[in-house]
């Protein structure tokens, strides 16, 4: 550790401390000597005489995944940090990024495992551009993991091909897909989502059951937080039957406002509204009834934000096979991130050939 002294030396003085990063590129030479043959066994991955290191790598393709760094830029960043000893360009940056994709394989593997074995497990999707034409890009995460999958679409039969939908037994939750009914063994709907709904509604309707279901559902999230802070793990089958009942109570007060609703359109979508609330009742109090259910899906939201940030950035995909390659570095880094493990020094591992999530 370094030592600036400010002022007269003394044996009374105060301590501040300057935290500071070195950054010099460091060269290597890898000697390789001929064997009883006279014959040179080059490693493969020595074949060129000059070849890049695991910490240049490990930071391209964390740049790479926060989803704003264009590889060009990502290839200037690590140049300029060189003081451009290094020249690596974005074709380089491009296939440290595809090997890792394809080193991370057993780590993902693990992942999937650990979201497989989970009670429940949270999902979105969004839009994503791939050479013009519409994608998707879904997550699927606990608390301790997250997976990305490149998708062609929302149907069932795209989903069917990922193990993660077709062998999951536990409990889904999602925005309203209705698709995602067909997977897992129970479905818990974001009350998050429902409330946008519920606040659009009563700003179109001026009806005031909206607003209540509103105020009674987050009253529950509140009262669930409540407990589980002092130590519960469940509400009473009396608490549970009053709000089943009040849940109701409002529906029923939704169903006689609705037919006074001045509007064609908006008469027609509060009717839709108040059809879906009825219909996915259990789905919307599930959270009440598992408290390890979570009252909205919003994990998931957050984790979706990175593929917004390379829409913006790149304005898209130019093949399935760069989608599918930021999905899997994106599904690695995240996890890292989720399990407050050394984002470099494990990315470096995988490089290594070493999986870095168990």
């Amino acid at each position: 550790m370094k030592i600036k002294e400010i002022g007269k030396r003394s044996e009374h003085y105060v301590t501040r401390y300057v935290l500071d990063l070195q950054t010099r590129p460091v060269a290597t030479e890898v000697r390789i000597y001929a064997d009883e043959n006279g014959k040179y066994n080059i490693p493969k991955e020595y074949n060129s005489e000059v070849t890049y290191g695991d910490t240049i790598k490990a930071l391209s393709v964390l740049l790479y995944s926060e989803g704003v760094v264009a590889n060009d830029r990502i290839a200037e960043v690590i140049n300029a940090i060189s003081n451009n000893t290094l020249n690596i360009s974005s074709g380089t940056v491009y296939n440290f990024c595809a090997s890792f994709s394809t080193l991370s394989e057993e780590s993902r593997k693990q992942i999937e495992n650990d979201l497989l074995n989970s009670v429940v497990l949270y999902t979105d999707g969004t839009v994503v551009t791939e050479n013009g034409k519409q994608a998707i890009i879904r997550n699927v995460s606990n608390k301790q993991s997250v997976m990305y999958t490149a998708l062609e679409n929302k149907k069932i039969s795209a989903m069917k091909a990922s193990v993660l939908w077709g062998e999951f037994m536990g409990v889904f939750v999602h925005d309203h897909e209705t698709a995602l009914y067909h997977f897992g063994t129970d479905h818990g709907e974001c009350n998050v989502h429902l409330e946008r709904y519920l606040m659009k509604n009563s700003e179109e309707s001026k009806n005031s059951w909206s607003n209540d279901m509103i105020h009674f559902l987050s009253g529950i999230n509140h009262a669930k937080k409540k407990r589980i802070a002092e130590g519960d793990t469940a509400f009473s089958k009396e608490q549970l039957d009053s709000y089943s009942k009040r849940y109701n109570e409002i529906l029923k007060c939704g169903y006689e406002q609705n037919k006074k609703t001045k509007g064609k359109y908006a008469k027609s979508e509060e009717k839709k509204l108040l059809n879906r609330l009825k219909k996915y009742k259990k789905n919307h109090l599930l959270f009440a009834h598992k408290f390890e259910v979570e009252y909205s899906n919003n994990m998931s939201e957050r984790d979706l934000r990175k593929c917004k940030n390379r829409e913006k950035m790149s304005g898209g995909f130019r093949t399935s096979k760069g989608r599918e390659m930021f999905c899997n570095i994106l599904s690695i880094i995240e996890t890292l991130k989720r399990r407050k493990m050394n984002i470099i020094e494990n990315i470096m591992r995988i490089f290594q050939k070493d999986p870095a999530i168990f």
